[in-house]
C-alpha cells in the first residue's frame, strides 16, 4: 500500500508565498508520476502539477510561472512551491501518485488559504 501525508497548508496574504510537502510511504516500484491536485470551494478538482520519474513537469496554465513542482526520490518527498499566490489559489490542495497500472493514491489534503 502506498500512503500519502501533505504537510505545509495555511492562510496567507496575496502575493505571498507558501510551500507544500508530500511524503510517500509504501512501495515506488511502478510509480509513473506524482502530482499536485487542488480542489476551491464550490468546484472540482483540478490538476495543478506532474513530476515523472524523469523530472519532466507538467503545470496547469493557471500557475505556470508561479507554482515549481519538485521531487526528492531519496525522501520519497514532493514539494510544491507556491509564488505570487493570488485568492483564486484558495482551495484543498491534495497529492496525487499515479501507478502502473492506472492506480491513483490520493492524500487527505491540505487547506491552502489567500486573502485579498
Amino acid at each position: 500500500q502506498v500512503q500519502l501525508v501533505e504537510s505545509g497548508g495555511g492562510l496567507v496574504q496575496a502575493g505571498g508565498s507558501l510551500g507544500l510537502s508530500c511524503a510517500a510511504s509504501g512501495r515506488t516500484f511502478g510509480r509513473k508520476n506524482m502530482a499536485w491536485y487542488r480542489q476551491p470551494p464550490g468546484k472540482q478538482r483540478e490538476l495543478v502539477a506532474t513530476v515523472s520519474n524523469d523530472g519532466s513537469t507538467v503545470y496547469a496554465d493557471s500557475v505556470k510561472g508561479r507554482f515549481t513542482i519538485s521531487g526528492d526520490n531519496a525522501k520519497n518527498t514532493v514539494y510544491l512551491q507556491m509564488n505570487n499566490l493570488k485568492p483564486e489559489d484558495t482551495a484543498i490542495y491534495y497529492c496525487n501518485a499515479n501507478y502502473l497500472p492506472a492506480t491513483d493514491y490520493w492524500g487527505k489534503g491540505t487547506l491552502v488559504t489567500v486573502s485579498s
